[in-house]
């Protein structure tokens, strides 16, 4: 049951999820309340609307993306490994027949290799779940490679479906090889949520984000409503709501 509702209250951190919810019980307010159901029908409409906005989705991602700036390698504190999370297992620099680290600033793994090349700490956890040999941590071994890190440096946890699952299994997995201090790779929207599951679950991180760059050349592209940053509002309030369950939490 808590399962299913919290599945459900991640599907209304999409905006069109939300609008949809509001139109459907603006129905019912219209046959008694004729003003108060239009108010919700245009309440729904122009929840959609503003968050389609990509100047409005940047302002809402930015308030999370600014509370951990990203640092250079040479500034970064030595540790004990560097964790860096999934993100997403299709990595279309793959294709390319020369690419290095240094090419690719708003990888992860690019992120985590380049801290490693530059003798920050002398291993990688990946942490990502999924089914044997398809896991995440696996694909993202296999790609990481191609950045220059040999799979001797590498340990993988494999069982994470969600942050906190990142958070718990990868504590395990520094006690048993007596890791007390990490820098934590994840995106600078992710950041916050991540750093607070893995200093809860009782491991020493620094913050290593990486942004996910949007550029905006022109008036359109900052303020013509798109798909794209209907998404990029989603995945913001995502964090917003996970930071929220966490304080409710305890």
């Amino acid at each position: 049951m808590m399962a299913s509702l919290s599945k459900f209250a991640v599907s209304l951190t999409y905006p069109p999820a939300l609008s949809l919810c509001l139109a459907l019980l603006a129905i019912p307010v219209l046959l008694r309340h004729r003003r108060a159901g239009v108010a919700l029908m245009l309440a729904a409409a122009g929840w959609s609307a503003l968050w389609s906005v990509p100047l409005a989705s940047d302002w809402l991602r930015g308030r999370l993306e600014e509370r951990y700036p990203v640092v250079e390698e040479a500034a970064l504190p030595r540790a004990d490994a560097i964790v860096v999370l999934g993100g997403g297992s299709h990595y279309g620099w793959l294709r390319r027949s020369n690419v290095s680290a240094e090419d690719l600033e708003s990888s992860r793994l690019a992120a985590g290799a380049r801290a490693w090349l530059a003798g920050r700490a002398p291993r990688i956890i990946l942490s990502g779940g999924g089914d044997g040999a398809s896991s995440e941590a696996r694909t993202m071994a296999r790609a990481i490679s191609r950045l220059g890190v040999p799979s001797s440096a590498l340990m993988l946890e494999e069982r994470s479906r969600n942050t906190r699952d990142n958070a718990r299994y990868t504590a395990a997995l520094a006690q048993r090889h007596r890791v007390r201090s990490v820098l934590l790779v994840t995106s600078s929207l992710h950041m916050p949520r991540a750093i607070a599951e893995f200093r809860a679950a009782g491991i020493d991180a620094v913050a290593v984000s990486v942004l996910e760059r949007a550029t905006r050349s022109n008036w359109r592209e900052r303020w013509l409503p798109s798909h794209s940053a209907l998404w990029r509002s989603g995945r913001a309030f995502k964090e917003y709501g996970g930071l929220l369950m966490m304080r409710l939490h305890g």
